[in-house]
């Protein structure tokens, strides 16, 4: 398989750089206006247009070869899974199960001042006095109605 991969590599170098050299040599839309009005551009090898023809049918031939030498290696150097069944055929994954260790004494929300609900305290945890009720306004249960949607700046 590896000698397999050697060959495609080559010949997609080898079709790479002959596309190179044929687009290099390849005239450009503007010098064919110039061979129109006299220029002495048009006494080529391949002829007035048998040049742009042969040179950009080569080019596309070339092209598509890099391209199905592109695709090959693609395809052959994708690692497969050992089993070439449906993911569906695997077994099904299942959700862990809730630990049922006593639970950690509540962070961030719980410990803002403010809150009504004082966090819970763990077992064997030396009890302290709850703090005082906080004068801080909690926020509103009625639902905004109105003017009371309408941010002020």
């Amino acid at each position: 398989m590896n000698f397999v991969l050697n060959i495609i590599l080559a010949i997609q170098l080898l079709t790479a750089v002959a596309m190179i050299g044929l687009i290099l040599i390849q005239h450009g839309k503007g010098a064919d206006m110039g061979a129109a009005f006299g220029g002495g551009s048009s006494g080529s090898l391949f002829g007035a247009s048998g040049s742009a023809n042969f040179l950009s049918r080569t080019t596309a031939v070339l092209a598509s070869v890099f391209f199905a030498c592109t695709l090959l290696l693609a395809y052959f150097g994708t690692p497969r899974p050992s089993g070439m069944g449906s993911v569906l055929d695997g077994p099904a994954v299942t959700a862990p199960a809730a630990p049922s260790a006593p639970v950690a004494p509540p962070t961030g929300a719980a410990q803002i001042p403010g809150n009504s609900t004082p966090p819970a305290a763990t077992p064997g945890a030396a009890s302290t006095p709850a703090p005082a009720a906080s004068t801080v306004p909690g926020p509103s249960t009625a639902p905004a109605t109105g003017a009371g949607q309408i941010p002020t700046k």
